[in-house]
């Protein structure tokens, strides 16, 4: 007899789903769209340094995410995966460019308009570089990664761009993050769910 196993997406459309990390204005629209910007009038960001994220209360082991996204031209903005800082380390006063989150967990790259990049968009930040071609500049984009044990796989708008066995030394449980990287970025996140395996 074979037994089906029932898989349910959580939703995180929700802003009680989350917590804010750094200087990020996010907005949490009606219909379940999340808008992340910065204040115009904040303070100069050589005083206030770095990226803005929403990390979800809630840490991950096995799961398959789904997220679709939008950033203007020249945006720039990522999901963040088994980062257990938190981004602790991406604004403020203990910003270090060497401790982001890419350097403690794993950052699935997002870009639009920067066609030279070194790792543009569905690229794994500083480990693999993603496969140029699925992403739609300047409109809505899909991610569904697939986070395994060993394996971190990047699908672009249905079209695998990017796979790595992960590094053994980085964390196998943590949240999942939202990027604001500078405050010239705009983003909004929209069908956000995750599938625990």
């Amino acid at each position: 007899m074979t037994v089906a196993l029932l898989l349910l997406a959580i939703d995180l459309s929700s802003p009680d789903a989350w917590e804010k990390v750094g200087d990020g204005v996010w907005t949490f629209l009606r219909d379940g769209t999340i808008l992340g910007e910065r204040d115009e009038s904040a303070p100069d960001p050589k005083r206030n340094p770095n990226q803005a994220w929403i990390y979800t209360k809630r840490e991950f082991g096995e799961y398959d995410l789904h997220v679709e996204w939008w950033t203007r031209f020249r945006g720039n903005s990522g999901i963040s995966i088994r980062d257990t800082t938190r981004a602790r380390y991406a604004h403020g006063a203990e910003a270090d460019p060497k401790r982001t989150p890419s350097h403690n967990g794993y950052e699935i790259q997002i870009l639009n308009g920067y066609l030279n990049d070194k790792y543009p968009t569905g690229s794994i930040y500083l480990f693999q570089a993603a496969r140029k071609g699925p992403q739609i500049e300047n409109d809505w984009n899909a991610f569904d990664i697939e986070v395994r044990d060993s394996t971190i796989r990047v699908k672009l708008n249905g079209e695998v761009v990017c796979e790595h066995p992960g590094d053994p030394a980085r964390p196998k449980r943590g949240p999942i993050g939202l990027q604001l990287h500078d405050r010239r970025s705009v983003v909004m996140f929209r069908n956000v769910r995750v599938t625990e395996r």
